[in-house]
């Protein structure tokens, strides 16, 4: 199962940039603003065509300001879909003095960890259900 998981993660090699626009206004959550242009037929020129989105920062250690990397992630929430990979530039406070940023690899023994505990709890229980009937 955990095998699953890990190649699940590995297979998404794409990555955005982007700015922190908010941060610190909802818990381990960031929105990020990701440049990008589209060609205007009418007007015959490129245009701004900003997306947002939200992305899970788990250790909360990114500000506003920052220029940080994103890629897609395990769904965290209805509009969670993304989550940090690492800082590119900081700003304001340095890399030293704030929470690190979790690997690939930590991120997915902490999903494997949160499973095994909810396999285990979920066994348990039926296990108590199953008692208690007889």
């Amino acid at each position: 199962m955990s095998s699953q998981i890990a190649k699940a993660a590995r297979r998404v090699t794409h990555e955005i940039h982007g700015v922190v626009v908010s941060s610190a206004l909802m818990q381990k959550t960031v929105k990020v603003r990701v440049g990008g242009q589209k060609w205007n037929k009418m007007v015959n020129k490129w245009l701004p065509d900003l997306k947002h989105y939200l992305v899970h920062d788990p250790n909360s250690s990114l500000r506003t300001g920052d220029v940080i990397s994103i890629v897609p992630g395990w769904p965290t929430s209805r509009h969670k879909r993304h989550v940090v990979k690492h800082i590119i530039a900081p700003f304001g406070t340095p890399f030293s003095e704030r929470p690190p940023v979790p690997t690939l690899e930590e991120r997915i023994a902490e999903r494997e960890a949160r499973k095994a505990a909810k396999d285990s709890r979920r066994a348990a229980k039926q296990t108590d259900d199953a008692t208690a009937i007889v």
